[in-house]
């Protein structure tokens, strides 16, 4: 299988789009480690992947919202000791509340958005940058989105996070080039029928959406040996093909 041998943390992985590349990356052979602060949601990732006959993942139980540094550090420092290097990390955590107008956006729904869509990617790529160098080819994900990504109104603070991680990625993917063994990319998910996408637009009929399952092909692309040398790229899964 393509990724054998290769680890991969994802974020958010106790549902939607984590759980969805969780189970595509580890049919392929990847050892996921599972982080989400919802127990039961990952248990049921983790019973997907073992049905899908998969390499059995850990499940790490990790709230990006409330942990402090030294949590995130402790994270690394576990990881370290147990696996030595990743290969992969995929943002796949995602805080979205409602639409709404920046005059009726909250100081504490605000700080917590950017605190789960935007700090968290940053706190956990800074403490895991040692691992991902220790691989001789290692790919970092970060998810974005295709509306919130253009600045439109009533986005708010999940709007902005998403401009702000490209931009994040962005910078990062420079940053690393010249070394030539992580590549940073964001992927674009587009409109699927996603929990997200039912939260935001409840009266839409997602009859009509691809599935969670229709992003495999993107994901395991990013993270498998026909992206290597792609980096600082959007990559939007509605125009992907391989």
């Amino acid at each position: 299988m393509p990724l054998t041998h290769h680890v991969i943390l994802i974020t958010g992985a106790g549902g939607g789009l984590g759980g969805t590349a969780a189970v595509a990356l580890a049919k392929a052979g990847a050892h996921i480690i599972l982080l989400d602060k919802n127990i039961a949601k990952l248990e049921a990732t983790y019973d997907a992947i073992v049905a899908a006959h998969g390499p059995e993942p850990t499940m790490y139980p990790f709230d990006l919202a409330g942990a402090s540094e030294n949590d995130y550090q402790e994270l690394a420092n576990k990881l370290a000791e147990t696996y030595g290097s990743l290969q992969g990390l995929l943002h796949s955590a995602v805080e979205f509340a409602a639409f709404a107008p920046i005059s009726q956006v909250g100081t504490k729904d605000w700080g917590h958005t950017l605190n789960v869509n935007l700090n968290a990617p940053f706190l956990l790529t800074r403490v895991l940058l040692p691992l991902l160098q220790a691989s001789d080819h290692a790919s970092v994900v970060f998810t974005s989105d295709s509306s919130a990504r253009l600045g439109h109104a009533y986005t708010g603070a999940y709007g902005v996070s998403k401009i702000a991680l490209e931009g994040l990625a962005k910078i990062l993917a420079e940053e690393l080039e010249s070394a030539q063994k992580i590549r940073v990319n964001t992927l674009i998910p587009g409109a699927v029928d996603s929990p997200l996408r039912k939260r935001a637009y409840p009266a839409e009929d997602k009859s009509k959406l691809p599935t969670m399952a229709a992003l495999a092909p993107a994901y395991l692309y990013l993270f498998g040996k026909h992206s290597l040398g792609v980096t600082g790229q959007v990559i939007d899964s509605r125009t992907f093909h391989l």
